[in-house]
């Protein structure tokens, strides 16, 4: 009896986590107007089949604009559960912006074999930790990368949503040294939950740490003691999957890592949303707050009318005005200048 009792919760915890993800997607594909009928898009992405041992069972998909200049930057995208890379990649226009302004682009994409769901393991100890599972494929994707193309190891970053963002929270804890920034988009900071027995209710209320506990688990995940990334964090208030509290919960995670206390920060508007922005000594931005009034779960996105005619943003991609992945670049200074005022 002692093992059929944690395998029940466990298998309950999955069944409960399955019919609310199902429940969001079919309500958000009743919003979604019905697409005209279209020649199937290409997709920019491109997948690499050997990037080393991969003991976590992803797929690499890439995109590497042509002529890609030397020192280039590279932002690594993790979708969220229910997707694919391509899935992502077409609703939230990373690959767009990648050619435009000459940055490249890895996605990470989840296997049902490992995640029925195709939600990135972020919960689970083999996958979350530094040499092992999923992390380190990740990890071997980025090097991959740096092998064959001429990128800045000084301008990496992470972005990604729902598990991918709890995935892109672990990624920044375990590998600091690796990335620059991450956008951490309806995620949940790292240690929020470890096993599945503990994952719903961590997205429903994170665990009542203090700052310093919550600071103390990123540092415990590697013995790195230089500069840590910077963050970007992105949450609808009206999310009923993943609770707006991670995002408070992130803050106070990365605000004692950097040293900076909550409560002093500049708080101004961006297309009639919440930003608030705390910097260092220097005055440099080492985190960034979003707070979407009247958005659920998913990553904010703004569509342009030919896009909107089109057909639907696609589940968990929601159109509020404001595009997160045109912010991240900017704030991660991939954006040219020249076609800055380009919308995505």
């Amino acid at each position: 009896m002692r093992l059929k009792l944690p395998i029940a919760h466990i298998l309950k915890a999955q069944r409960r986590w399955e019919k609310t993800l199902r429940t969001v997607t079919a309500t958000s594909r009743k919003l979604i107007t019905k697409p005209r009928k279209t020649r199937p898009k290409k997709s920019g992405l491109t997948e690499v089949s050997s990037f080393g041992s991969n003991p976590g069972n992803l797929r690499m998909l890439t995109c590497v604009p042509p002529q890609l200049p030397n020192g280039a930057s590279l932002v690594v995208v993790l979708h969220g559960c229910m997707q694919t890379a391509r899935d992502y990649d077409e609703g939230s226009g990373w690959s767009t912006l990648a050619k435009r302004h000459g940055f490249a682009l890895v996605y990470a994409e989840q296997a049902q074999a490992n995640n029925p769901n195709r939600c990135f393991n972020w919960f689970q100890s083999h996958d979350a930790r530094r040499g092992s599972g999923e992390a380190l494929s990740i990890r071997q994707m980025v090097m991959r990368i740096r092998r064959t193309h001429s990128i800045d190891p000084a301008r990496i970053f992470i972005t990604g949503l729902s598990a991918g963002g709890a995935m892109a929270s672990v990624m920044l804890a375990i590998y600091p040294e690796v990335f620059a920034g991450g956008g951490i988009i309806a995620g949940l900071p790292y240690g929020a939950a470890y096993g599945m027995r503990h994952v719903m209710s961590a997205m429903k209320r994170p665990q009542g740490r203090s700052a310093q506990q919550w600071g103390d688990l990123v540092r415990s995940a590697s013995s790195y003691t230089g500069p840590r990334p910077t963050v970007s964090i992105w949450h609808g208030m009206e999310d009923r999957i993943v609770a707006a509290s991670n995002a408070a919960a992130l803050l106070s995670q990365w605000a004692n890592l950097h040293g900076v206390s909550e409560e002093v920060f500049t708080q101004t508007t961006l297309a009639g949303h919440r930003q608030r922005t705390w910097s260092n000594r220097q005055g440099a931005t080492i985190i960034e707050l979003y707070l979407i009034d009247g958005m659920g779960h998913g990553t904010p996105v703004r569509r342009t009318k030919a896009q909107a005619r089109a057909g639907g943003a696609g589940p968990f991609m929601l159109d509020v005005g404001i595009s997160s992945s045109l912010h991240l670049a900017k704030s991660w200074g991939l954006v040219r200048r020249k076609t800055a005022s380009h919308r995505t």
